[in-house]
């Protein structure tokens, strides 16, 4: 027995690096461990950006779609309002042809200008205030959306810009508008 002691103590003595390398992966693994939960407790505040972000993208959060979306029909009813668009110009084209009909031959020059022109005029001017007002709401909902929104969440610059851009266009649009259906802008001709 003494022998085989001798031989354990000296299998430990003359034990190589190689030979105890087993031993110290274990320990190496173990100390990883501890370290991965040492940053797992710290990563998930990090890593909670990255899936924001995806959530945002993924529709999980509002991404802004709708908004940017919202400033540009805001820009194009504005436009629509300043150049009458296709339902003025065919309201205008009715209203003149109802007023051909209506008007008798023998009605009065004045009278004949007003149902035939006037009304066509004053149709056209209601349809572009209408488009005015549309891209006038629709502009500062989109502005103000953001106030009723995520707190600390800003709005996009582009979409501000085009949102400003289509309430702009609404307000001009709609004082064009009344200026024309009050005739304080190109008004019927005067008949005497």
């Amino acid at each position: 027995m003494a022998t085989k002691a001798a031989d354990t103590n000296r299998t430990d003595a003359t034990q190589t690096d190689d030979e105890r390398a087993p031993e110290e992966p274990t320990q190496t693994a173990e100390a990883t461990r501890t370290e991965a939960g040492e940053a797992e407790a710290t990563e998930p505040a990090e890593a909670t950006e990255p899936a924001e972000a995806t959530e945002t993208a993924g529709g999980g959060r509002a991404s802004g779609v709708g908004q940017g979306a919202g400033a540009v029909v805001s820009a194009a009813l504005g436009l629509v309002s300043l150049s009458g668009g296709w339902i003025g110009t065919v309201a205008g084209a009715r209203q003149q042809l109802v007023g051909q009909l209506r008007t008798s031959s023998s009605a009065g020059v004045a009278q004949q200008i007003k149902a035939v022109y006037g009304d066509a005029w004053h149709a056209t001017a209601l349809w572009a205030g209408l488009f005015a007002l549309a891209a006038l709401v629709t502009g500062v909902a989109v502005l103000a959306r953001p106030a009723f929104g995520t707190p600390g969440r800003p709005q996009a610059p582009w979409i501000r810009s085009v949102a400003w851009a289509g309430a702009a266009l609404g307000v001009l649009g709609l004082l064009l508008a009344v200026l024309k259906y009050s005739d304080a802008l190109l008004a019927l001709p005067s008949t005497s």
